[in-house]
């Protein structure tokens, strides 16, 4: 084998492993902290407990008596209660309201921050309160249509490693230091989620919200694709790979509804609330014990 190819596959070779990069600001939130597990030696259960790990367990109660609690998972409990009740507090009288997600990145002069604006401003001239992420992009487009429609307009932010500042068109802005805290707060008190073009915590929240729906831990509420191009091989993969092979079912699909036009957007949501309105009041009992709401 040639130099030159040796070169070559090593190179290859090192491509193909997956590499941990290490924080580089230093800064590390409190879902990481949560999230966080030490490492510890593999031993099979063939062989005999390294002594380090036995001297390890022989003096684990001896430095739990001098460990500081407070930084432990056991009092983290105490911080995400904290953070269900004043999310609970502050978001339990807001009138009817939708979620409306999509990237933190999206410009102004960009199609879908125009339609953001006008499907918030729509939507809360018909008498639904805007809930956001509360940054910017698609969230502070639509939280400024919230407010030229004059409603409601809420904010829930995340800490994350790097700052991300409330956008200054909010009446009501949370902070949370749990991204599972926040998803609560979006299902309980939203009536609709709308999908805007987005990354990955677009799409957590997007397949969060049809999770639910399908196992029907949630009452079923429209789950709303703005802009049918940038969904595209997303659906088409849905239906030609998922479906095709039953992993999913064909009603789930229908859980997805794909629109362009803010105008129709408000439409639907309007009438699925007051189809949901109608079905509550007829059998209260039922949709009490099905919904988390």
């Amino acid at each position: 084998m040639s130099r030159n190819n040796s070169n070559h596959n090593h190179r290859k070779s090192e491509k193909s492993v997956t590499r941990i990069r290490p924080r580089r600001d230093g800064h590390v939130t409190e879902d990481e902290r949560l999230l966080h597990r030490p490492t510890q030696p593999l031993v099979k259960p063939t062989e005999p407990t390294p002594i380090e790990q036995v001297k390890i367990e022989q003096h684990s109660v001896e430095r739990g008596m001098h460990f500081d609690f407070t930084i432990t998972d056991p009092w983290r409990v105490f911080r995400i209660m904290s953070e269900f009740v004043e999310g609970f507090d502050a978001l339990a009288h807001i009138p009817p309201s939708v979620a409306i997600f999509g990237s933190a990145r999206t410009k102004p002069d960009d199609p879908s921050y125009a339609a953001a604006i006008e499907t918030a401003r729509l939507l809360a001239k018909a008498g639904f309160g805007i809930i956001t992420g509360g940054g910017p992009g698609i969230m502070e487009a639509a939280n400024q249509g919230a407010q030229e429609g004059e409603n409601c307009s809420i904010g829930c932010n995340i800490e994350l490693p790097f700052e991300q500042a409330s956008n200054p068109y909010l009446d009501i802005a949370l902070d949370f230091r749990y991204f599972f805290v926040r998803k609560t707060m979006f299902v309980k008190y939203s009536n609709a989620f709308i999908i805007f073009p987005g990354g990955f915590g677009t799409m957590d929240e997007l397949f969060e919200a049809l999770t639910l729906i399908q196992t029907k831990k949630v009452s079923h509420f429209p789950v709303i694709l703005y802009d049918s191009k940038y969904w595209k091989g997303l659906i088409d993969w849905l239906r030609q790979t998922m479906l095709i092979e039953e992993k999913v079912s064909p009603e789930d699909l229908d859980l997805l509804h794909l629109s362009d036009d803010p105008e129709e957007i408000c439409r639907i949501v309007c009438e699925a609330y007051q189809e949901s309105y109608r079905l509550e009041r007829e059998h209260p009992l039922h949709y009490s014990e099905q919904t988390i709401r």
